[in-house]
C-alpha cells in the first residue's frame, strides 16, 4: 500500500485490485479473487509466514500502519457492498431506460409491483444470500477480518441486503451485526420514487434490531418529486457522512451497505480508487487513512440531474 497526502487534509492508502489499472471492472468477480486481495508480501510479514493466510497478513500490515501512523492519522478498511437486484431495477429493464426515466420512474409502481423505496426481488435476495455464503467461506478459510461496525443506507433494498448478507455469520460477541442506519449513505437523490425512503417508524418496525442515527427525521426530508442532486452535491454529502463516521467510530474494519451511485461517489470523492462500475450485490474493499479529527438541481427526462442513464442504485 502507498500512503501520501491528500486534498482537504485526508490521506489514502489504496489497496489491491481496485487500484490495478489492468483490472477490468466489468468482469472482476470478488468472490473468486479473495475479495480482490492481491497475493503479495508485506513489510510486517514474519519469518516463515506461510502458515498465515493473505488476509491474516494484511491485518498485520494494517495494525502496523496504525501503530506507526503519525499523530492524527488512522487507517481504516472499508467493506462497501451494493444492494441486490430490486424491483426498480426489474421495472427499468422491462420498460427500457428512456420510458423508465421519462414516465415510470416517477410513479410508485404498476398493477403488479411497487418500486417506490424498492424492495429486493427474488433475484436480489438470492444474490445477497450468495454473498453471505462467501463471507462464511472467507471467515472460515481465509480468516478475513470481520467488520467491527456496520452502516447502511435507509432505503429498504439496502436494509434487506445488509441483513441477508451478515445474519448468521460467526461473528465475535464484541462485534455483533447491529447496523446503524445513516441518512446520507443513501443513493443519489433523484425524482425517482425508488430513491424516496420510508418513514423512521417503518424502518424501526421492519428492522427492530437496527440502530437509527440521532437526528433521523420521521419522514424523508431530502427527496422531492422531479428534483435531484448533482454529482458534486452528492460528493459533498458523501464526505459529510464519512467525516461523521470516522470522527465518532474507532473501528478499523467498517461495513457500508449502500448503492452503486453512492459507492461510486465515495470512491470518486474520498478514496480515489479507479472509478468502478458497481454491479448488483458487488462488494468493494478498500483501505484508507483518515485524520482522527475533522475540522438541488432540477431533474430532467433521460437523466438524473443531467447525468447518468437510469436507476442503477
Amino acid at each position: 500500500m502507498v500512503c501520501g497526502p491528500r486534498p482537504r487534509g485526508h490521506f489514502a492508502a489504496p489497496a489491491e485490485h481496485d487500484d490495478d489499472p489492468s483490472t477490468n471492472a466489468t468482469t472482476f468477480n470478488f468472490t473468486t479473487t479473495n475479495f480482490g486481495l492481491i497475493d503479495r508480501a508485506y513489510t510486517s510479514d514474519p519469518n516463515g509466514y506461510t502458515h498465515l493466510t493473505q488476509w491474516q497478513r494484511f491485518r498485520r500490515e494494517v495494525s502496523k500502519l496504525n501503530r506507526n501512523a503519525p499523530h492524527g492519522v488512522e487507517y481504516k478498511v472499508l467493506y462497501m457492498g451494493r444492494h441486490g437486484d430490486g424491483f426498480h431495477n426489474d421495472a427499468q429493464a422491462y420498460y427500457g431506460t428512456p420510458a423508465w426515466n421519462c414516465y415510470y420512474s416517477i410513479r410508485d409502481g404498476n398493477s403488479t409491483i411497487t418500486w417506490s423505496d424498492a424492495h429486493l426481488s427474488a433475484l436480489g435476495i438470492s444474490q445477497a444470500l450468495a454473498v453471505n455464503r462467501f463471507w462464511k467461506s472467507e471467515i472460515g478459510n481465509q480468516k478475513i477480518p470481520v467488520p467491527q461496525s456496520y452502516y447502511t443506507s435507509p432505503l429498504t433494498r439496502c436494509l434487506q441486503t445488509a441483513s441477508l448478507t451478515f445474519s448468521g455469520l460467526s461473528l465475535p460477541r464484541i462485534y455483533p451485526f447491529r447496523p446503524t442506519v445513516k441518512e446520507l449513505f443513501r443513493e443519489g437523490i433523484s425524482g425517482h420514487t425508488c430513491d424516496r425512503r420510508g418513514s423512521k417508524t417503518y424502518i424501526h418496525d421492519a428492522f427492530p434490531s437496527y440502530k437509527i442515527e440521532r437526528g433521523f427525521t420521521e419522514t424523508d426530508q431530502l427527496w422531492e418529486a422531479l428534483h435531484g442532486e448533482t454529482s458534486v452535491d452528492q460528493d459533498i454529502r458523501s464526505k459529510r457522512v464519512l467525516d461523521d463516521v470516522f470522527s465518532t467510530d474507532d473501528s478499523t474494519y467498517v461495513s457500508i451497505t449502500s448503492h452503486s451511485g453512492e459507492i461510486a461517489s465515495i470512491l470518486r470523492g474520498e478514496v480515489f480508487h479507479i472509478l468502478w462500475s458497481i454491479f448488483v450485490a458487488n462488494t468493494v474493499s478498500s483501505s484508507s487513512s483518515w485524520p482522527s479529527s475533522f475540522p438541488a438541481q432540477y431533474w430532467r427526462c433521460h437523466s438524473r440531474s443531467g447525468e447518468g442513464s437510469g436507476c442503477q442504485g
